[in-house]
């Protein structure tokens, strides 16, 4: 039996890490989504989301996660997921997402890189 989604965020350095637990459906994507977007209008505009403890994303969560890259492509913003379930990570492969985000071995990782991005951005 799939656990139940939680989800905890933080931000760090100006980048907003949400990290999720359980299976991303229409519940855990929604979550995810209101997270961002609480953040997002307040300014934030790079977002770490580690999956490490979300085995599974289904199509509805999956069109949430779509919906936020989307968004921050408008705003010169920067998506990197982290902590990949091997599954997830190829599912997200294979929608194509990873040209519009990135993704690192670790949250840590995922930082660092979006700290790059920030200094390229301006």
């Amino acid at each position: 039996m799939e656990q139940p989604f939680r989800l905890t965020s933080e931000v760090r350095d100006n980048c907003l890490v949400i990290t999720t637990a359980g299976y991303v459906n229409n519940v855990g994507g929604e979550a995810i989504a209101a997270e961002f977007n609480r953040h997002f209008e307040k300014g934030i505009r790079h977002v770490v989301i580690n999956l490490g403890q979300s085995r599974v994303v289904n199509s509805v969560g999956m069109s949430f996660l779509i919906e936020i890259i989307e968004r921050l492509e408008e705003s010169g913003g920067k998506l990197v997921f982290s902590d990949l379930d091997p599954a997830v990570e190829k599912m997200l492969s294979i929608m194509g997402l990873f040209q519009y985000a990135g993704k690192q071995k670790t949250v840590a990782d995922a930082l660092v890189s979006l700290a790059g991005a920030g200094k390229a951005d301006g």
